[in-house]
């Protein structure tokens, strides 16, 4: 996640006061929330007070006179390295005092007041769950309302997660992010003031060997049974006719867990597909559609002569990447599967049990829905090519959305990540 703060204003005090400068903090390109040099002084002081000067980042001083415009510009830079540094500290990122305080400001800049909504939530196969929460509710809250109308149960609410997405006019969903815990779902959502805007749950991890503790539970195998079906039919998971006639036979049957196994052996079981873009390889524009899964990131190329070629990075030889603003949920997508693995090579778990609140308990649903059952598979696309691997083994590719500049992104819209610095292949 990249917090960045782009831009300054100069905004009147309230009741025609003097003047002050604020601060946009974006997330991920998108405006977050607006706050003054006060505001975050005051959340660096109650961060060091509890867990230390030692543990935070160096935060700009003040001054004691009027900032001049140079010196605005050099604080908004060592502001948002200040905003990065927390945030992808473990520690102080995940913590309630960060969090508490992005959220409130998010709620505050958007002037939302507190009040009970209905919030519409969409499953993987289009069908709308409607739960009734705060504005002021965080994402683990709404994830949880959206569990208890499913009624899944408390310690499978770790293994999926609310997404952020664009419904495009065919239907197709476009993945704009993962909803974090620093913001609230009512307000992201609505603030981007356009009915193509959705949050969508899906599953959450990337390692199918979890499929396993999901299927022992009849509302967690619907989801994903439900999240499989749709993939197949958008073309995410590739299949060929012959596997297509099992899937279907199997779907008739209503064999779910016999569908899932089968469906896991299938190439992009699980991965999740990216808007189209082109690369620099093999050739200068080259389209690609671009696949995140199974610890790897799939490239399916159209070269000149129209051809289909595939090539891809194993996540753990990767040991850094950069990306625009406008490609963020990809690095989300890596940074995720490097924590999973990392978990995963600990003995940790993603099992999540229930948060319990202090003074008070989840509000729960007064009526269960169940999920919807998708239709039977239709039938394959004809068109659909076979590919072919890279002949060239793949070392480092360029990756731009389609309509962007050829030209060079700004620094300062280059966003880096060195999860894997300094991680040897024997902790992996």
């Amino acid at each position: 996640m990249h917090f960045s703060i782009p831009e300054t204003e100069s905004r009147s005090g309230d009741s025609g006061g003097s003047a002050y400068v604020a601060y946009n903090i974006h997330v991920n390109g998108v405006l977050h929330c607006r706050v003054r040099y006060s505001q975050l002084l005051g959340l660096h002081e109650q961060l060091r007070k509890e867990y230390g000067a030692n543990v935070l980042p160096a935060f700009p001083p003040k001054k004691l006179f009027s900032l001049t415009p140079a010196e605005v510009e050099q604080r908004r830079e060592q502001l948002e390295k200040y905003m990065q540094a927390v945030r992808q500290d473990p520690l102080l990122g995940s913590s309630e005092t960060f969090n508490s305080f992005l959220r409130r400001a998010q709620q505050e800049t958007q002037q939302v007041p507190t009040e009970e909504v209905s919030l519409e939530v969409l499953l993987s196969n289009g069908q709308k769950v409607l739960i009734n929460v705060l504005t002021s509710d965080q994402t683990e809250d709404v994830l949880e309302a959206v569990a208890a109308k499913l009624d899944l149960p408390d310690d499978l609410i770790g293994y999926f997660s609310l997404f952020l997405v664009r419904e495009k006019e065919d239907g197709a969903f476009s993945f704009v992010r993962k909803l974090q815990e620093f913001e609230l779902p009512y307000v992201s959502v609505t603030s981007l003031r356009s009915q193509e805007y959705k949050i969508v749950l899906r599953k959450s991890y990337w390692d199918s060997a979890y499929d396993d503790d999901v299927m022992e539970n009849r509302v967690g195998l619907n989801l994903l049974y439900a999240q499989t079906v749709s993939d197949i039919e958008r073309g995410w998971i590739l299949v060929t006719k012959e596997q297509h006639r099992q899937l279907k036979s199997l779907q008739e049957k209503v064999s779910k867990k016999e569908f899932l196994r089968l469906a896991q052996t299938l190439r992009h079981y699980g991965y999740l597909r990216f808007d189209a873009c082109v690369a620099d390889f093999p050739e200068k524009d080259c389209p690609v559609v671009v696949s995140a899964g199974n610890s790897e990131l799939s490239l399916q190329l159209r070269l000149p002569g129209q051809q289909l070629r595939e090539g891809s990075f194993r996540v753990t030889r990767m040991r850094c990447w950069r990306v625009t603003s406008s490609a963020i949920m990809m690095s989300i997508c890596l940074q995720s599967m490097v924590d999973e693995l990392m978990v995963k090579k600990s003995g940790g778990s993603i099992r999540k049990m229930l948060r319990r609140r202090v003074g008070g308990t989840l509000r729960r649903s007064d009526s269960q829905q169940a999920v919807k059952s998708p239709p039977l598979l239709e039938s394959p696309d004809a068109t659909r090519e076979s590919m072919v691997k890279l002949s060239s083994k793949l070392s480092a590719v360029s990756l731009r959305g389609i309509g962007s500049p050829s030209t060079d992104a700004s620094a300062s819209d280059v966003h880096g990540n060195f999860a894997f610095e300094g991680i040897g292949d024997e902790d992996l």
